[in-house]
């Protein structure tokens, strides 16, 4: 974990750095530019934390079978995540050492994310210290394939907001290469463009309790439905319930954006989108503590909460705004702990990055 400690306590400096040495914006949505360098160091230091690990979730896995399956340009097309498979194809005609691949995938992945908080983002610093406290980041360490898609469709932000359609089917159909789960992203489009808060959000809200309430019959029809899918196989998955700490941890910042909704459309005026793609992130999570599979979903939804968390603290009164960014770092702070520490036990390793050194 000293690594993870270090690595956050950089992040957070850098992040905090770019905001304070930030600049009037003449375009964009945020009032404020952020410091290019050292928002980039911040990036950088993410990337090599990431890039440089051997160890965490299913790292083990992909770098044993880029050693041992090599591929052809006639079995990438026969394998699922097309995408990925050339990508990794492409690097064995580099090197064989599978360091590449989790370097590549760290480099894309944390830059794309890192770039759509430099643009949204009001406290920069923030939604970086809540990326790696909430588990966002170690989570990407672990479902590698599924976070770069989520990084790939994060990165048309633009396209989203703006209602763009066309280009963001486009690059959501080039994500589902690398992860076919992305394709969830096609109808929600249509779901998250709408005003926060309205009688269809408290429908959503409804239907998440009644199918965790009715679980074991919502799962019977939803696996049947899969059955023939690459995914069939997640019936038989049996990790359990995601942790309702973690949901809560998700929840209190919608309670926060809820009450403060007339003041973030203010300061905010695309707020909206990343307000709904909030709460269907919460709605996954709630579903998922009955089993956790649910919870790779909202993969590609709890990116958007970063964003909004970094504008949270703008929808208190001026004088309040210090306690309320201090409480936030504390709790995260403090779930961070209780949830890679004493849960999870999280040991970071690497064979380039070691402390002491």
């Amino acid at each position: 974990m000293t690594i993870l400690w270090a690595s956050l306590a950089a992040v957070t400096f850098f992040g905090f750095m770019a905001r304070y040495f930030s600049v009037p914006a003449v375009i964009g949505h945020l009032p404020i530019q952020p410091n290019k360098f050292a928002a980039g160091l911040a990036a950088v230091t993410l990337v090599i934390v990431a890039g440089l690990r051997n160890n965490i979730g299913d790292t083990f896995l992909y770098m044993h079978g880029y050693q041992v399956d090599r591929l052809t340009w006639e079995t990438v097309f026969e394998r699922k995540d097309v995408a990925f498979n050339i990508m990794q194809l492409l690097l064995q005609q580099i090197t064989s050492d599978p360091q590449i691949l989790i370097a590549i995938t760290a480099l894309v992945t944390n830059i794309l994310i890192v770039s759509v908080m430099y643009s949204y983002s009001r406290l920069f610093e923030i939604s970086l210290f809540v990326y790696i406290t909430s588990g966002a980041f170690i989570v990407s360490m672990n479902g590698l394939r599924q976070y770069l898609a989520a990084a790939i469709i994060f990165a048309g932000t633009k396209f989203l907001v703006e209602g763009r359609w066309k280009p963001y089917m486009l690059l959501v159909i080039f994500a589902s290469l690398f992860h076919q789960s992305a394709l969830i992203m096609i109808p929600i489009y249509f779901v998250v463009r709408r005003q926060a808060w309205t009688r269809v959000t408290m429908i959503y809200l409804t239907v998440a309790i009644i199918i965790v309430l009715g679980y074991n019959y919502f799962s019977d029809i939803l696996f049947a439905a899969i059955a023939d899918t690459q995914y069939g196989h997640y019936q038989e998955f049996q990790e359990g319930g995601a942790n309702i700490v973690r949901v809560l941890v998700g929840l209190v910042p919608l309670l926060i954006a809820f009450m403060g909704r007339e003041r973030l459309r203010a300061v905010f005026p695309t707020g909206d989108v990343f307000v709904n793609l909030s709460i269907v992130s919460t709605i996954l999570m709630i579903i998922a503590t009955q089993n956790w599979i649910f919870a790779r979903l909202s993969i590609y939804f709890n990116l958007y909460q970063l964003i909004l968390i970094g504008w949270l603290v703008k929808l208190f009164r001026e004088k309040d705004q210090r306690f309320v960014y201090f409480i936030i770092v504390c709790l995260f702070f403090i779930y961070f702990f209780y949830e890679n520490v004493i849960v999870l036990d999280i040991n970071y390793t690497s064979d380039y990055l070691k402390w002491p050194f």
